[in-house]
């Protein structure tokens, strides 16, 4: 994976204060490194220690990666935070369901009861509360054009208070949020974008928006 070379050939990354957005086709490792990230930062949370307030640990899924990595903190760094990673929620969800010494850290609200968007954001509004360091993978995956407005809203109150934000997407929506550190993921490996329309998943959903007939006669031939 070019990116993870590049990271260990680099001797790592600095991950920039406020929302650092990773952007890249399927496959370019973007996720791998939200991952990786996630796996080695010192989450512990505050809340309390007997519930699950990180969110879902490791999977047998995840790289190798994160083996080759240390996260390097401050140390009063805080030991806040939540991954959240699309792929695994509903495990999650069912976790916390099942254990009631949870129900008050959720207000008593039973995440499968919901629906898969509605569950992604009373994650959103209970674990991301306290200033820390987040972890996000495609969280657009469960989120309607609405609720994605909102996680723009989220993002930016959490980076006005002093959290960091890691999030993989390929929301075009998402990386619009002003002041957001940019990086594009790709055969090239890692590269800082200055602007959103910058990207190649911008133009792409621009171009295809304003005429959507120009990329469909292609795939609807018989």
């Amino acid at each position: 994976m070019p990116a993870g070379a590049q990271l260990i050939a680099d001797g790592g990354i600095e991950v920039a204060p406020g929302i650092t957005f990773l952007v890249g086709e399927n496959g370019s490792g973007k996720s791998t490194l939200v991952e990786a990230f996630a796996a080695v930062y010192p989450r512990t949370g505050f809340i309390s220690p007997f519930a699950n307030v990180t969110g879902p640990g490791r999977s047998p899924e995840d790289s190798s990666l994160s083996y080759h990595l240390r996260a390097e903190t401050n140390k009063r760094a805080s030991p806040a935070g939540f991954f959240l990673r699309a792929e695994t929620m509903h495990n999650y969800f069912a976790s916390v369901d099942a254990d009631e010494t949870q129900e008050r850290m959720w207000n008593g609200e039973l995440l499968q009861e919901r629906s898969h968007g509605e569950s992604f954001l009373t994650v959103l509004k209970y674990r991301f509360a306290d200033v820390g360091v987040y972890f996000l993978d495609e969280p657009e995956a469960a989120l309607s054009f609405q609720s994605c407005l909102g996680l723009i809203a989220l993002l930016h109150q959490m980076a006005n208070e002093g959290s960091q934000v890691i999030l993989a997407t390929h929301s075009p929506l998402l990386v619009s949020l002003p002041g957001a550190t940019l990086l594009e993921i790709g055969d090239w490996g890692i590269r800082r974008v200055d602007a959103p329309e910058e990207l190649e998943l911008v133009r792409n959903w621009r171009n295809f928006l304003e005429a959507p007939p120009r990329y469909l006669r292609y795939l609807l031939e018989d």
